[in-house]
């Protein structure tokens, strides 16, 4: 079961799924709300922690996480203050009952990663893609044009026709023809 735990929330923060099954995990924390009591709702606790990437939205919540659950985080960028365990790209990561493959997506950010989980075809996308074809920004720090198309077109080609839910970093996730998205995505970020 996959849960947004940040589905409510009116604050400036990145959705953040808690996926129970039998490793019970959180993509991303969060910043600005109450995650642990949202947590307690749903779980006895959490297994591991996944950052798609390091932005603040995405992790300032991490430290009440650690506090309550004492977990360790999986990340791309292991010299990162947030990150206790590398993931390196294509790795594989257990999540709730499936093993996701960590495709490192660079372009919004240097350490940036999706997981997708081939057998079900699922996808936590972080800010790489979104909802009708929108992208991650390229104007902060460590952002790239050029490496975030090539990062959405490695995407695009390692889910295939295979995509059946798209978990993204804010707005809406997307459960129907998550693939069009990616498309839209994958030209819009050509545009200029």
């Amino acid at each position: 079961m996959i849960h947004n735990l940040a589905r409510s929330v009116r604050a400036f923060t990145s959705n953040v799924f808690l996926v129970t099954g039998e490793t019970t995990a959180l993509v991303d924390a969060g910043s600005n709300f109450d995650v642990v009591s949202r947590i307690d709702q749903h779980a006895d606790g959490v297994d591991r922690v996944y950052l798609t990437h390091t932005h603040p939205d995405h992790v300032e919540n991490l430290q009440s996480i650690r506090a309550a659950f004492d977990v360790e985080t999986w990340g791309f960028d292991p010299t990162n203050e947030y990150v206790d365990n590398a993931i390196g790209d294509g790795d594989r990561v257990p999540i709730g009952d499936d093993e996701y493959e960590a495709l490192h997506t660079p372009g919004h950010k240097p350490d940036h990663l999706c997981l997708y989980a081939p057998a079900s075809g699922v996808c936590f996308a972080g800010d790489l893609v979104f909802e009708n074809g929108g992208f991650g920004r390229t104007d902060l720090e460590g952002g790239d044009r050029e490496t975030i198309i090539e990062s959405i077109d490695a995407l695009s080609e390692a889910v295939e026709t295979k995509l059946t839910a798209l978990h993204v970093g804010h707005g809406p996730s997307i459960v129907e023809d998550p693939l069009a998205d990616v498309e839209l995505a994958r030209q819009a970020a050509r545009m200029g």
